[in-house]
This record gives C-alpha cells, structure tokens and sequence, in this order.
C-alpha cells in the first residue's frame, strides 16, 4: 500500500503567510503541520510515499527531503497547478500503479492518526473508504448523504443546500478503481476535477464505498482560527522540558518546552507554550498556548494565544493575542504623539472635550 500527500494548494486563506511559503510548512508547535501527517502515515507502516507539489515545491522537498528521517521513501510529483483533488490522482497514476493508496491532504490535522482506518481497509479492501465528521457548516466541505443503513449515497462538493452535515475530512482510501473514475468524470463548475464526482462515479457504478465516521478531532488547518486552534490542541501535550538558559529572576509555569539555545530572561512564561531554538525572551510575558519558533526576539512585551514564526521580533509592545506573525516580521510600539484637539469654532460656539 502507498501514501499520496497533497502539497501543492496555495493557501490563499492564510495570506498574507502563504505569499512567501507553503501552507503545509506553517508550524503547529513549532512543527510544520506536514510533518503531522507524514508521521501518521509511517506509524501505519506505510513506507513509500508521493508528495503531490506545485509553486512552492523547492520549500516543500527542502524540508521533508528524500523522507529517510519518517523512515519512509518519498518521490516528488509535480502538479502544475492546483485542479482538484482527482486531478492529483490522476497526475500520479504511475506512481501509484496498480496499488491500494491512501490520501492525505497536507494541511490536515487528525488527532489519533489513522492507523485503525488503514487497518481497517487493508482488511476489508473497498474500492473507496470516507473520513467523515460532523460540521455546523457543511457548505464549506465535501459533503456526504447517508441511507438509512449507513451506506454512502451521494456525496456534493460546497453544496448550497447540504443533504446532511457531514463532512468529508481529508483523508482517503482507494482501491486501483479510483483510476478508472478520475478517468471518466469532467470538471465541475469550479473548473477542477472533484474527488467527490469520482467517488460518486464509483457508488454509481455498484462499486464497494464506505465511510468511517469520526468523533475524534480533525482541521483542516486552512485559515488563522484554526491554526491557533491546533496549535492549542497540540500544545496541551507538551511535556515541560528545558535545554535552554533561564535565569532566577524568570519563571516557567506549567508545560513550558524551552528548546537548545534560547534564554529567557527577567520573564514568565506561562504554559503549555513552546520557546524556540536559539530564541531569546526579555522582560516579557509568554501566556499560555503560545508558539515561538526558532531565533526569535520578544522584549519588554507580552504574548499570549499565539504563532510567531522563525526569526519574527516583538519589541515594546503591550499586549498580541490570537496571532499568527511571519518569519523575520519585525513588531514595535508606535511612537508616542502628544494629545491635542484641533478646533475652529465659529462665533458662540459651545463645545465640551472630555479630557
């Protein structure tokens, strides 16, 4: 069995992040949300993995590389751009061959992994196995609608008027039969070939579809609230552990992660937060569920509920919540400016300045 990862979208929800790099490298605990997924896949035993990639390929193969360190093989396959999750399938046909395969889109989080689910298919081999949560906003997702028994009859992608509130999570499992599907279909209205119209094709076709639907969490970690929301979930497994330097005049409470090489100075830092390599905190105040990556700066400030990317500084600055700052972004208080009303006022005037 095989692994195909998509890693080409451009993630326009995350802009401005995503202009300068790939959506899939944005970190969750310091960790590229990528990287939670290839994990995943190795503790399945899946070993020999396609990476789908388009405009930002050379940052996606220089971080994961020839995939030796998730114990598995990777071979890159590039996507010109982004046309729909089965047109990733079919560009990947050779590779994939005439192998089961399971998808996994790169932006994905699922906590608990899914190792049960590919378990599972190994065991009964559908030619299609469905991911499935419960969403208040089905409108947004690939949908899926149910029988009475729980087989899967139809499935629409962003429908206007969902049949049903589950979402297709992304995560997939196929047979070699999904090639003959990508095959047949056309593009839909958005111009992109639709996962969710081969699958419809295979269900139309008698063959075997079935779904799993979970309980447990799953994101799709496509804009800010949901990155800060991961990153939340992640951080309240960390371990409190120190390789840094923190000197007698700061204090670490809760699980706090200080990595190699950062210091923290005259601070507190409240956890579960995670401090970077080589990151140096002065004067401030870290609160809980906050990420700061590799070499970053923040002084005489405070920080809570938050990303802050490698090489970022914060300087001065009274308050950054529920934030996702870039890498090398430089953050500073604005300078002072005395407080004055200008006023032309004709003749009787009354006026009041509350001051």
């Amino acid at each position: 069995m095989k692994a195909l990862v998509l890693a080409g979208g451009t993630g326009t929800r995350l802009r401005p992040i995503t202009h300068t790099s790939a959506k899939q490298l944005v970190p969750v605990a310091n960790k590229p949300v990528l990287f939670y997924g290839l994990e995943a896949i190795a503790e399945t035993g899946i070993t020999d993995v396609g990476i789908v990639v388009g405009d930002t390929a050379s940052e996606i193969t220089a971080a994961v590389g020839d995939g030796s360190k998730f114990g598995m093989k990777v071979s890159y396959i590039p996507q010109s751009e982004p046309l729909g999750l089965a047109h990733a399938v079919l560009i990947s046909r050779d590779f994939l061959a005439e192998d089961d395969f399971i998808m996994y889109l790169g932006d994905n989080f699922v906590v608990g992994g899914v190792e049960d689910l590919v378990r599972e298919f190994r065991a009964a081999r559908p030619d299609a196995h469905l991911l499935l949560t419960r969403v208040p906003d089905p409108q947004s997702f690939g949908v899926a609608e149910l029988s009475a028994s729980g087989q899967v009859r139809g499935l629409e992608e962003k429908p206007a008027h969902p049949k049903s509130d589950l979402a297709l999570v992304g995560v997939y499992l196929f047979s070699p039969a999904i090639h003959e599907a990508v095959a047949a279909i056309t593009p839909s209205s958005r111009g992109e070939l639709e996962i969710t119209d081969a699958v419809q094709w295979l269900i139309d076709a008698g063959r075997d579809v079935r779904s799993t639907l979970i309980t447990g969490y799953w994101k799709d970690t496509g804009n800010v609230t949901d990155m800060l929301e991961v990153n939340r979930l992640v951080l309240e497994t960390t371990e409190p552990y120190c390789d840094g330097l923190v000197d007698e005049q700061s204090d670490l409470i809760g699980r706090v992660r200080v990595e190699r090489g950062a210091e923290v100075h005259n601070s507190r830092v409240m956890g579960p937060a995670v401090i970077g390599a080589g990151t140096v905190v002065t004067n401030s105040y870290v609160g809980p569920f906050t990420s700061l990556a590799e070499d970053c700066v923040v002084e005489d400030s405070e920080v809570e509920f938050s990303i802050v990317l490698r090489g970022a500084s914060i300087t001065g600055v009274r308050r950054i919540e529920a934030s996702l700052i870039g890498r090398h972004v430089q953050v500073t208080s604005a300078p002072r400016v005395p407080h004055a009303h200008r006023l032309v006022l004709g003749d009787h005037s009354r006026a009041q300045i509350s001051s």
